[in-house]
Protein backbone atom coordinates (compact mmCIF):
# COMPACT_ATOMS: atom_id res chain seq x y z
CA UNK A 1 0.00 0.00 0.00
CA UNK A 2 1.38 3.40 -0.93
CA UNK A 3 2.07 6.21 1.50
CA UNK A 4 -0.81 8.23 0.08
CA UNK A 5 -3.27 5.32 0.59
CA UNK A 6 -2.12 4.99 4.21
CA UNK A 7 -2.72 8.70 4.80
CA UNK A 8 -6.20 8.48 3.28
CA UNK A 9 -7.03 5.47 5.44
CA UNK A 10 -5.75 7.21 8.59
CA UNK A 11 -7.90 10.27 7.84
CA UNK A 12 -10.93 8.09 7.31
CA UNK A 13 -10.29 6.15 10.52
CA UNK A 14 -9.91 9.38 12.49
CA UNK A 15 -13.16 10.71 11.02
CA UNK A 16 -14.99 7.52 11.86
CA UNK A 17 -13.65 7.52 15.42
CA UNK A 18 -14.85 11.10 15.86
CA UNK A 19 -18.26 10.16 14.48
CA UNK A 20 -18.49 7.08 16.69
CA UNK A 21 -17.46 9.00 19.81
CA UNK A 22 -19.94 11.79 19.16
CA UNK A 23 -22.99 9.57 18.63
CA UNK A 24 -24.54 6.62 20.31
CA UNK A 25 -22.73 3.48 19.28
CA UNK A 26 -25.74 1.15 19.30
CA UNK A 27 -27.82 3.17 16.87
CA UNK A 28 -24.91 3.94 14.54
CA UNK A 29 -23.99 0.30 14.01
CA UNK A 30 -27.50 -0.73 13.09
CA UNK A 31 -28.20 2.18 10.71
CA UNK A 32 -24.76 2.93 9.26
CA UNK A 33 -21.92 0.77 8.09
CA UNK A 34 -19.19 -0.17 10.48
CA UNK A 35 -15.88 1.65 10.31
CA UNK A 36 -14.23 -1.29 8.57
CA UNK A 37 -17.00 -1.49 5.97
CA UNK A 38 -16.71 2.24 5.28
CA UNK A 39 -12.98 1.94 4.90
CA UNK A 40 -13.37 -1.01 2.57
CA UNK A 41 -15.97 0.86 0.51
CA UNK A 42 -13.74 3.93 0.19
CA UNK A 43 -10.75 1.73 -0.62
CA UNK A 44 -12.75 0.02 -3.39
CA UNK A 45 -13.81 3.40 -4.79
CA UNK A 46 -10.19 4.63 -4.69
CA UNK A 47 -9.02 1.47 -6.46
CA UNK A 48 -11.66 1.92 -9.17
CA UNK A 49 -10.54 5.50 -9.65
CA UNK A 50 -6.91 4.37 -9.90
CA UNK A 51 -7.81 1.79 -12.55
CA UNK A 52 -9.79 4.39 -14.53
CA UNK A 53 -7.01 6.97 -14.38
CA UNK A 54 -4.40 4.36 -15.29
CA UNK A 55 -6.45 3.36 -18.33
CA UNK A 56 -6.81 7.00 -19.42
CA UNK A 57 -3.07 7.52 -18.95
CA UNK A 58 -2.16 4.47 -21.06
CA UNK A 59 -4.53 5.58 -23.82
CA UNK A 60 -3.02 9.07 -23.84
CA UNK A 61 0.50 7.63 -24.04
CA UNK A 62 -0.50 5.37 -26.94
CA UNK A 63 -2.25 8.22 -28.73
CA UNK A 64 0.78 10.49 -28.34
CA UNK A 65 3.11 7.73 -29.59
CA UNK A 66 0.94 7.25 -32.69
CA UNK A 67 0.90 11.01 -33.29
CA UNK A 68 4.69 11.17 -32.98
CA UNK A 69 5.18 8.28 -35.43
CA UNK A 70 2.73 9.82 -37.91
CA UNK A 71 4.42 13.23 -37.83
CA UNK A 72 7.89 11.69 -38.24
CA UNK A 73 6.61 9.73 -41.27
CA UNK A 74 4.96 12.83 -42.77
CA UNK A 75 8.11 14.87 -42.22
CA UNK A 76 10.27 12.21 -43.91
CA UNK A 77 7.85 12.09 -46.85
CA UNK A 78 7.89 15.88 -47.12
CA UNK A 79 11.67 15.95 -47.14
CA UNK A 80 11.83 13.13 -49.69
CA UNK A 81 9.35 14.67 -52.13
CA UNK A 82 9.60 18.33 -51.12
CA UNK A 83 11.05 19.36 -54.47
CA UNK A 84 8.32 17.65 -56.48
CA UNK A 85 6.59 20.86 -57.50
CA UNK A 86 9.88 22.51 -58.53
CA UNK A 87 10.97 19.49 -60.55
CA UNK A 88 7.56 19.25 -62.23
CA UNK A 89 7.92 22.85 -63.37
CA UNK A 90 11.36 22.06 -64.86
CA UNK A 91 10.14 19.09 -66.93
CA UNK A 92 9.04 21.26 -69.91
CA UNK A 93 12.59 22.66 -70.08
CA UNK A 94 13.92 19.10 -70.17
CA UNK A 95 11.49 18.32 -73.02
CA UNK A 96 12.71 21.39 -74.91
CA UNK A 97 16.31 20.26 -74.47
CA UNK A 98 15.45 16.85 -75.94
CA UNK A 99 13.65 18.43 -78.91
CA UNK A 100 16.57 20.81 -79.53
CA UNK A 101 19.03 17.91 -79.52
CA UNK A 102 16.84 15.92 -81.90
CA UNK A 103 16.65 18.88 -84.33
CA UNK A 104 20.39 19.62 -84.06
CA UNK A 105 21.24 16.03 -84.92
CA UNK A 106 19.54 16.55 -88.32
CA UNK A 107 21.71 19.58 -89.13
CA UNK A 108 25.38 18.72 -89.71
CA UNK A 109 26.48 22.35 -89.50
CA UNK A 110 25.36 22.53 -85.84
CA UNK A 111 27.64 19.66 -84.69
CA UNK A 112 29.83 21.86 -82.48
CA UNK A 113 26.86 23.60 -80.92
CA UNK A 114 25.19 20.24 -80.39
CA UNK A 115 28.21 18.99 -78.44
CA UNK A 116 27.94 21.94 -76.04
CA UNK A 117 24.19 21.54 -75.68
CA UNK A 118 24.63 17.80 -75.01
CA UNK A 119 27.10 18.56 -72.23
CA UNK A 120 24.65 20.99 -70.64
CA UNK A 121 21.79 18.52 -71.11
CA UNK A 122 23.74 15.64 -69.54
CA UNK A 123 24.73 17.79 -66.57
CA UNK A 124 21.12 18.92 -66.15
CA UNK A 125 19.80 15.33 -66.31
CA UNK A 126 22.51 14.20 -63.86
CA UNK A 127 21.46 16.79 -61.30
CA UNK A 128 17.82 15.79 -61.67
CA UNK A 129 18.75 12.10 -61.21
CA UNK A 130 20.66 12.98 -58.03
CA UNK A 131 17.41 14.46 -56.74
CA UNK A 132 15.49 11.24 -57.46
CA UNK A 133 14.08 11.89 -60.95
CA UNK A 134 13.88 8.82 -63.20
CA UNK A 135 12.66 8.53 -66.77
CA UNK A 136 9.84 6.05 -67.37
CA UNK A 137 11.08 3.63 -70.01
CA UNK A 138 8.46 3.00 -72.68
CA UNK A 139 10.25 1.44 -75.63
CA UNK A 140 8.78 -2.05 -76.17
CA UNK A 141 7.14 -2.04 -72.70
CA UNK A 142 3.72 -3.48 -71.93
CA UNK A 143 1.10 -0.79 -71.54
CA UNK A 144 0.70 -0.06 -67.80
CA UNK A 145 -1.84 2.51 -66.64
CA UNK A 146 0.25 3.15 -63.53
CA UNK A 147 2.99 4.68 -65.70
CA UNK A 148 1.48 5.34 -69.13
CA UNK A 149 -1.33 7.45 -70.52
CA UNK A 150 -2.66 6.19 -73.84
CA UNK A 151 -3.33 9.08 -76.19
CA UNK A 152 -3.66 6.93 -79.30
CA UNK A 153 -4.43 3.34 -80.19
CA UNK A 154 -2.95 2.22 -83.48
CA UNK A 155 -3.00 -1.11 -85.31
CA UNK A 156 -0.09 -3.28 -84.20
CA UNK A 157 2.25 -4.36 -87.02
CA UNK A 158 2.44 -7.87 -85.48
CA UNK A 159 0.60 -9.99 -82.93
CA UNK A 160 3.34 -9.76 -80.28
CA UNK A 161 3.09 -5.93 -80.26
CA UNK A 162 -0.58 -5.89 -79.26
CA UNK A 163 -0.98 -4.20 -75.87
CA UNK A 164 2.56 -2.83 -76.04
CA UNK A 165 3.78 0.75 -76.29
CA UNK A 166 4.60 1.51 -79.93
CA UNK A 167 5.50 5.19 -79.67
CA UNK A 168 6.17 7.69 -76.88
CA UNK A 169 4.78 11.16 -77.53
CA UNK A 170 5.86 12.70 -74.20
CA UNK A 171 8.33 11.21 -71.74
CA UNK A 172 7.06 10.35 -68.28
CA UNK A 173 9.00 10.67 -65.04
CA UNK A 174 9.03 9.33 -61.50
CA UNK A 175 10.40 11.14 -58.47
CA UNK A 176 11.55 8.76 -55.73
CA UNK A 177 9.36 6.00 -57.22
CA UNK A 178 6.28 8.25 -57.35
CA UNK A 179 4.92 9.09 -60.80
CA UNK A 180 4.95 12.86 -61.29
CA UNK A 181 4.14 12.75 -65.01
CA UNK A 182 2.70 9.80 -66.92
CA UNK A 183 4.31 8.93 -70.24
CA UNK A 184 1.97 9.79 -73.11
CA UNK A 185 2.09 6.87 -75.51
CA UNK A 186 0.54 5.20 -78.52
CA UNK A 187 -0.52 1.62 -77.86
CA UNK A 188 -0.78 -1.25 -80.35
CA UNK A 189 -4.18 -2.87 -80.88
Amino acid sequence: MSEKDKEILDDIVNENENNVNGEECGEQESVELTAEEKLQKELDEANEKIVTLEDKYLRQVAEFDNYRKRTVKEKAELIKNGGERAIESILPVLDDFERALANMSKDESAAEIMTGVELIYNKFVGILKQNGLQKIETEGADFDTDFHEAIAIIPAPSEELKGKVLDCVQTGYTLNDKVIRHAKVAVGE
